[in-house]
């Protein structure tokens, strides 16, 4: 056995570059307790997907994450008794998430996301002709950032007019999750929540003023809430719970996926060139980022009851972290796993966007956003390159693999 220390998730460099660490980890310890915090980093395909389906052992519910202490460790926040809406839909166990998916999940039916192309790509064509003609700039934050803005307002139904609030609460969210923060700066984030809680609450409280007026019959999410809500189909909590996981993780997940992806083309003129040639090829090219860069590096689960996982002796109330971006590179699993392949012959069997019961109920919709700012953004230019002056930037979190910055230089 390996000494733990060896395997340092929270070290400068593993943040920026993760994936040397996670081929270690699966190797020798696939399910990995980080020192002195009871929580346990499992990032083998076959362990994350073993947990996935043992929900009797292993519960979604967000009770707890990991922060770093005054001693400068990582340490567990217990969230065990506050409003963090820890139960709701991503973080809810059944049956109460059959009946959340079953009220969400028809908002990114095929039709419905496919409607909503025709709106989507001229808003998106435009705002990447600006960026285009002022030369470049920071992709990350003027379009990557902004697409997916827009496009979870349309869905849930929020005001355009307070765009520039809902795109900071959008990509401020996963921060609280980001583990490598210290305590003190979850102050700040818990006001953030507060306020993007106190406005979404408001916002439902319309939509339900709406319904029982027999008004608010359309698609948004807020109204397909609210008509639950007085149908006694979700308590009011849970709605709230369900509209703050939307827009934290619609923003930004879709953000770092678009981000992600346009990194990736600029580093690579021979993949650009060839996607140029065959934008049929657009589609497998997003799975294939989704797989290497995922997003949401991994998710939470509260152990339910003792037991084992891999051979690792767990107890109830301990937790796990089920590392999709580790699961997705497995060995085992892909060949030629670090290496983008636009010809995989399952180019959607990745974690990517989560998988089994939870899989994303947003990934159609996520999917759409990454083709459109691909195909527009290679429409609008004859070349894309990464500014050598400012090299692109990583978040820094555990939790979220999203570029902060990423400055381009485009040729017409």
């Amino acid at each position: 056995m390996l000494p733990s220390d060896r395997f340092d998730l929270f070290a400068p460099d593993a943040i920026d570059d993760p994936y040397p660490l996670y081929a270690s980890l699966r190797a020798h310890a696939p399910v990995h307790e980080i020192p002195d915090t009871e929580v346990f980093a499992v990032t083998s395909w076959k362990l994350v997907e073993e947990a996935l389906v043992r929900h009797q052992d292993f519960s979604a519910n967000l009770t707890g994450m990991l922060v770093i202490g005054a001693h400068g460790r990582p340490q567990l926040l217990d969230l065990a008794g506050l409003n963090t809406f820890t139960d709701s839909i991503a973080n809810a166990d059944e049956p109460d998430h059959a009946v959340h998916r079953a009220i969400v999940q028809p908002a990114f039916a095929a039709e419905l996301v496919g409607a909503l192309e025709p709106e989507l790509r001229p808003r998106a064509r435009a705002r990447i002709a600006g960026f285009v003609a002022q030369g470049g700039g920071d992709f990350a934050r003027e379009v990557s950032e902004w697409i997916p803005t827009w496009a979870t307002a349309r869905v849930a139904g929020l005001p355009f007019e307070d765009f520039e609030k809902l795109q900071l609460w959008g990509m401020t969210g996963g921060d609280l999750l980001a583990a490598n923060i210290p305590v003190a700066r979850l102050e700040e984030l818990s006001a953030q929540t507060l306020a993007m809680g106190h406005y979404l609450e408001r916002l439902l409280e319309r939509a339900l003023a709406r319904a029982q007026r027999g008004e608010g019959a359309g698609d948004a999410m807020a109204d397909r809430l609210a008509r639950a809500v007085l149908a006694g189909r979700l308590p009011q909590r849970h709605a709230l719970g369900i509209l703050v996981v939307l827009l934290g993780a619609g923003i930004e997940s879709t953000a770092s996926l678009i981000g992600s992806a346009v990194w990736r083309l600029a580093e690579r003129p021979d993949l650009e060139a060839r996607l140029r040639g065959d934008p049929t090829l657009v589609p497998a090219f997003v799975e294939e980022v989704v797989r290497l860069e995922s997003p949401f590096r991994f998710h939470y689960r509260v152990v339910a009851r003792d037991c084992e996982l891999g051979g690792v002796a767990l107890r109830s109330a301990q937790r796990l972290m089920l590392f999709w971006s580790a699961a997705n590179r497995d060995e085992s699993v892909f060949e030629r796993p670090d290496e983008i392949d636009l010809q995989r012959r399952f180019p959607r069997h990745h974690m990517g966007f989560g998988r089994g019961i939870h899989f994303c109920v947003g990934a159609p919709l996520a999917r759409l956003e990454a083709r459109v700012a691909i195909e527009e953004l290679l429409a609008a230019t004859v070349r894309i390159e990464l500014d050598p002056a400012r090299p692109p930037r990583w978040i820094q979190s555990l939790f979220v693999r999203r570029p902060a910055e990423l400055t381009l230089r485009v040729s017409l």
